[in-house]
C-alpha cells in the first residue's frame, strides 16, 4: 500500500487502527503495574516466599527485555500486522496459564511465555501507526496513541486494585483476554499488512539467545544468591558484545555508540530506572504489608506519579527540545531522589495525605521533569533513519535495569522470606530506598557530566508520547525511513 492510499485519522479505518494500538500496548504495558498491587495477595494463595515474588516480576521482564528488539525485526521482515497479532494472541494464553496457576512455578513460567509474547506485541504497536496511517496525521495519531494510554496507565491500577479485591488475583490475568479479542477483532478488520523492504535478511538470533542466557544467568544469581551464575552471566554479556561487534546484522548495532550523548543517556537510563524497578516493585508491598493498605488503595494511591507524568511529559519534552536535556536530566533524578526520602515515612497505619502523597508526587514531579528529555536525548542523538533502533535499544537498557533491580535490590537489602514479617520488611524497604535513591543521584551526575545538548533536535512529535510508557521503559519510536518520516 503506498503512502497516498493510507487511510487519514479522521476516516473510521484511521480511528481502529488507534483503537487497536492503544489497546494492545496497554495490555501489555499495564498487566506489569497490576502485577506488582497484586504480588502480597499471589504470595498468600501459592505460599510463596520474596524470591518467589521477585520471579513473578523477573519472568516476564527477563524475556520482554531479552527478545524485545528481536520482535521489532521480526515486525519488519515478516510483516507488522501479523508478529503484532501472533504477540497478542500468545499473550492471551499466557495470561490464562497465569490465571490457572496451581503453584508458584507454573506462574513463573506462563510470566515468562507472557514476556516472549510482549516482546512481539509492544514494538509493533507504534510501528503500525507508523505505517499504516497517513504521514500527515502521524503526529496527530501517536499523540492520541500516548493520550489514551497515559489515561490507560492513570486508570489500570484502580482497575487492578479493585479486580483483586471484588474476584482475587487471577482476575487480572483473566481480564487479558476479552481486551486482546477486541484487538484481534479490530486489527484483523482494520490494520493493513506492512514490512520494512530494507529489513535485514538475516536475524541476529545468536545474539539474542546469547543475551537471554546472560540475563538469565545473572537474575538467577542475584535472587538465590549464587556467586558462580553472576559470573556466568557477565561472560556471557561480554560474550554478547563480541558478537554484536563482529556481526553485519547487529540486535544493537556498535555504531550508535560512537555518539557521546547516546551512550550517555542509555548509562542515565541504566542507573534511573534500576531505580524504578526497586521503587515500584517493592513500594505497594511496603503499602501493604507494612501501612495495611489494601490492593484497591495501594493502586490507588500512586495514581498521582502517573496523572503528573500524563500533564507534564510533553511540556517538559518540549522545553529540552529547546534548550536541550542536560538541566532536566540532571534535576529530575534530583527531586525524583527527594521523593523516596519522603517516602521513608510511611509505616504501620501511614496516613495518605501526611506520608504517602508528597512522597509520591515530589517522585512524579522528578519523573516528570526527567523521562521526556530523556528520550528526547536519544532520538536527538542519532540520524533519523535510526531513531527506531535507538529508541528500541534504549528500551532494552531501561527494562535490564528493572529487571537486575528487582533480583539484586531485596537480597541487598535484607528483605527475603515470607512478607509476615511486617518489621523486618519496614527496615529492609528503607534500606532499599536509600540505594534507590543513591542510583537516582548517581543517574543525575552522569547526566550532568556526560550530557550535552544534542546537534540534532528530535523528530515528530516523540518527546511527547512518553506517559504510557515512562514508567515501565521509554517509548519505542517508528522506525523511520532515510529522509527522516515515518514509513
Amino acid at each position: 500500500m503506498s503512502t497516498t492510499e493510507l487511510p487519514r485519522l479522521g476516516t473510521a479505518t484511521g480511528r481502529w487502527i488507534v483503537l487497536a494500538t492503544v489497546l494492545g500496548s496497554s495490555v501489555a504495558s499495564l498487566d506489569a503495574t497490576v502485577v506488582n498491587i497484586a504480588l502480597p495477595r499471589i504470595g498468600e494463595s501459592l505460599g510463596t516466599d520474596v524470591a518467589g515474588l521477585q520471579w513473578t516480576v523477573n519472568g516476564y521482564t527477563l524475556t520482554l527485555a531479552s527478545f524485545i528488539l528481536l520482535g521489532g525485526s521480526f515486525g519488519d521482515r515478516f510483516g507488522r500486522r501479523r508478529v503484532f497479532l501472533t504477540g497478542a494472541v500468545g499473550f492471551a494464553a499466557a495470561s490464562l496459564l497465569c490465571g490457572a496457576a496451581i503453584n508458584i512455578e507454573m506462574l513463573v513460567v506462563a510470566r515468562v511465555l507472557q514476556g516472549v509474547a510482549g516482546a512481539m506485541l509492544t514494538p509493533g504497536s507504534l510501528a503500525l501507526i507508523s505505517s499504516s496511517i497517513d504521514h500527515r496525521d502521524q503526529g496527530a495519531a501517536i499523540g492520541l496513541w500516548s493520550g489514551f494510554g497515559g489515561v490507560s496507565g492513570a486508570f489500570g491500577p484502580f482497575l487492578g486494585g479493585w479486580l483483586i479485591e471484588v474476584a482475587g488475583w487471577r482476575a487480572i490475568f483473566f481480564i487479558n483476554v476479552p481486551l486482546v479479542l477486541v484487538v484481534l477483532l479490530v486489527a484483523l478488520r482494520h490494520v493493513p499488512e506492512s514490512r520494512d523492504p530494507n529489513a535485514a535478511t538475516r536475524l541476529d538470533l545468536p545474539g539474542a539467545l546469547v543475551i537471554a542466557a546472560a540475563l538469565g544467568a545473572l537474575t538467577l544469581g542475584l535472587i538465590d544468591g549464587v556467586a558462580l551464575l553472576v559470573v556466568a552471566g557477565l561472560l556471557l554479556l561480554a560474550a554478547f558484545v563480541v558478537i554484536e561487534l563482529r556481526s553485519d546484522h547487529p540486535l544493537v548495532p556498535p555504531s550508535l555508540f560512537a555518539s557521546r550523548v547516546f551512550t550517555a543517556a542509555n548509562l542515565v537510563t541504566l542507573a534511573v530506572y534500576a531505580a524504578l524497578g526497586g521503587v515500584f516493585f517493592l513500594l505497594v508491598l511496603q503499602l501493604q504489608v507494612v501501612a495495611g493498605y489494601s490492593p484497591l488503595l495501594a493502586g490507588v494511591a500512586t495514581v498521582p506519579l502517573t496523572l503528573l507524568m500524563l500533564l507534564l511529559s510533553a511540556p517538559s519534552g518540549r522545553w529540552a527540545q529547546r534548550h536541550g536535556p542536560r538541566l532536566p536530566m540532571t534535576c529530575g533524578p534530583i527531586l525524583a531522589a527527594g521523593g523516596l526520602v519522603l517516602l521513608l515515612r510511611i509505616g504501620p497505619d501511614a496516613s495518605y495525605p501526611v506520608d504517602v502523597l508528597p512522597g509520591v508526587l515530589v517522585f512524579g514531579l522528578g519523573l516528570s521533569v526527567l523521562v521526556a528529555p530523556l528520550t528526547g536525548a536519544v532520538l536527538g542523538a542519532v540520524p533519523a533513519s535510526a531513531a527506531g533502533i535507538a529508541s528500541g535499544v534504549n528500551n532494552a537498557v531501561a527494562r535490564t535495569a528493572q529487571l537486575l533491580a528487582v533480583a539484586a535490590l531485596p537480597g541487598l537489602a535484607g528483605i527475603s522470606g515470607a512478607l509476615d514479617d511486617p518489621a523486618a520488611f519496614d527496615s529492609g524497604f528503607t534500606v532499599a530506598m536509600w540505594i534507590c535513591a543513591g542510583l537516582l543521584l548517581t543517574g543525575a551526575l552522569l547526566a550532568a557530566v556526560l550530557l550535552r545538548t544534542p546537534r540534532r533536535e528530535p523528530d515528530l512529535g516523540h518527546v511527547d508520547c512518553l506517559p504510557q510508557c515512562g514508567v515501565g521503559g521509554p517509548a519505542v519510536s517508528p522506525p523511520h525511513d532515510t529522509a527522516g518520516s515515518p514509513r
